[in-house]
């Protein structure tokens, strides 16, 4: 670590000399904490007698080394402020951390675990061009043992990555996996940014799951918190007796969420948490971020009016340049909910850097759109159409992600207008929309068995859906879809002008667009209202239409007798009869 871009927020290898570091004669441990008064070390090595850490470089470090130390020893640092006060610390950099409620970090040897996925680490990667389908997940409540008990790391990775597969899915992205200490917060205010939960395992048990998917072929995304932590006072909060990785004044130091907001505008905070974003590409192999709460660091506490936090923006676009230097095939992803201009922009160029930014947008106004009644859909095209008024803006990616199913919004498929047996095709036809629309895709676990209870971090999820026939059927479609999108390139290619045109807008909610890329184009037609309708189209050539997918086939639950037949369509005109709320995907030739 080069001292002068710790301070000037430069760094992102800060956890290479911070934290505690195994060594042939035991282990020495670093801390950053200029405000103490003395620090000692207390950990099973010494009986948790103090030992006294020494003031080293510009007296702003602390330091002691500890002959005969281990891996898998606990350890904290006793800190004694200025004030008078003393309170046990777990290690901001340490690399594991004692399972809730118990605090203490633990030595660990980085380098035990060998990876095995040279080869698909040696492959490029364009995540820009290729499709990208993304699985996300909270780990601990995929499956449940039968005593209700946590699966492992190692455990959950067989059937995870034999599940994502057969689905059809190319990435996995985890709700946080650093240590945390309430279950509740599913990840989200965090106390070991560079700890891995111990929740499921060990840090070897999640580099042995994310190796795994890497030789099964699937990415591994992971979600990323930057704009806040946990307020327990053995964490972050006045770790040296100051604020000394918080903003001192309440007014923007206390998140929405309950938490700590970082202080971007502090050097040692930024390289703190450019180190940890480098830490989980570098160590544990990531293949990228999903960023989250990208609008709390770009406004104060998320909310424009208070206007623009250059400190956030700042820290941004340094991280994602820095992230783009040393880990050049990392996918950055921003879960920002803002119209700020030009997140996916270089910023080289004056932008934010991500690679890509979650559509919230198109999300909102869709699920709004399948909660109205279908009399008041005719008049409410805009809400589908309006996403590509914009999308040339930002490169987009579309998410119906585990915020849209918990605290009272229901289910995806709970979401849509009518009775049970009336929301399937519905949900279905969103789908096939959604996988036609331009962008990348996100669809949260659950989604596809068509859950109807809300997610609970608590429970696994409610996989004897599946022997209804309705939710086997929604299984068999996201399954059938999936794939075609995967081995579709005018659904991920050449993503630019020219790709996309409108043949029908909504009204009497049918809507109708092609598609082109990859030397491919589809049409993708619609009736998103409860009676069967004729779709009448102006077509400039003739055409033979081949059908690729129809959400109403009775092989996912729906009412279709047979496939729908090839159409031709001739100069002027071309006629297709929809089924009520369904949609079609045809290829044209």
């Amino acid at each position: 670590m080069e001292f002068h871009a710790f301070y000037t927020g430069a760094s992102f290898d800060a956890y290479e000399y911070l934290g505690g570091h195994l060594t042939r004669e035991g282990a020495v441990f670093r801390t950053f904490a200029p405000s103490a008064e003395k620090i000692s070390l207390i950990g099973a090595f010494s009986g948790w007698e103090e030992l006294p850490m020494e003031r080293v470089h510009d007296g702003n470090f602390w330091e002691c080394s500890v002959p005969g130390a281990r891996a898998g020893m606990l350890y904290k640092y006793r800190i004694y402020t200025r004030g008078g006060r003393r309170l046990d610390h777990c290690d901001p950099y340490g690399f594991y951390m004692e399972l809730r409620p118990n605090s203490a970090s633990i030595l660990w040897d980085q380098s035990a675990y060998s990876f095995r996925d040279q080869g698909w680490r040696s492959r490029p990667k364009n995540w820009r061009e290729g499709p990208l389908n993304i699985y996300e997940l909270h780990l601990g409540s995929w499956r449940r043992k039968p005593d209700g008990g946590w699966y492992t790391y190692r455990e959950l990775a067989e059937p995870l990555i034999s599940y994502v597969k057969a689905l059809g899915y190319n990435a996995l992205e985890f709700l946080p996996l650093a240590e945390h200490p309430s279950d509740s917060s599913w990840g989200y205010q965090i106390t070991g940014f560079f700890s891995p939960t111990s929740r499921y395992g060990t840090p070897d048990g999640l580099k042995y799951l994310v190796d795994q998917c890497h030789q099964a072929g699937l990415a591994v995304l992971l979600d990323f918190v930057p704009a806040h932590f946990a307020v327990d006072d053995y964490g972050l909060w006045n770790y040296d007796g100051t604020a000394l990785y918080q903003y001192p004044s309440p007014d923007v130091g206390n998140s929405a969420w309950g938490s700590c907001s970082f202080m971007h505008s502090r050097g040692e905070v930024r390289s703190f948490l450019n180190s940890a974003a480098r830490f989980w590409l570098e160590e544990y192999h990531f293949d990228g971020l999903r960023v989250d709460a990208v609008r709390n660091l770009i406004y104060w506490n998320g909310e424009p009016a208070r206007g623009e936090n250059q400190g956030g923006l700042q820290f941004l676009r340094a991280m994602n340049r820095g992230l783009k230097e040393c880990c050049p095939r990392a996918l950055l992803v921003a879960e920002d909910s803002s119209a700020y201009p030009g997140v996916t922009r270089p910023a080289e160029e004056g932008g934010l850097g991500f690679d890509l930014k979650w559509d919230l947008g198109w999300m909102h106004d869709t699920l709004s759109y399948f909660q109205a009644p279908p009399e008041e859909r005719a008049s409410q095209g805009g809400k589908l159409t309006f996403s590509m008024d914009y999308f040339a803006n930002e490169r987009y990616l579309l998410p119906l992600s585990h915020d849209e199913v918990v605290h009272g919004k229901a289910t995806i498929l709970q979401k849509m207008y009518g009775d049970y047996e009336g929301k399937f095709p519905q949900a279905r036809a969103l789908y096939l929309y959604m996988f036609a629309h331009p962008g990348k895709k996100l669809n949260f676990m659950g989604n596809e068995l068509g859950h109807f209870r809300e997610w609970d971090e608590g429970r696994e999820q409610d996989w004897n859906l599946l022997d209804y026939p309705l939710h086997g059927g929604f299984l068999a479609f996201h399954r059938a879809l999936n794939h075609l999108y995967l081995n579709a390139p005018a659904l991920w290619r050449d993503e630019g002008e020219g790709f996309f045109t409108w043949l029908r807008r909504g009204e009497d909610g049918l809507f109708a667009f092609l598609r082109e890329g990859g030397g491919q184009r589809l049409l993708a037609a619609f009736n998103f209202l409860d009676r069967e309708q004729d779709l009448a189209l102006a077509m400039n050539e003739a055409a033979r239409l081949r059908p690729l997918m129809d959400s109403d086939s009775a092989a996912f639950g729906g009412g279709a007798q047979g496939e729908p037949e090839a159409l031709r369509a001739e100069r002027g005109g071309l006629r297709i009869t929809l089924p009520p709320y369904s949609g079609r995907l045809y290829q044209v030739e």
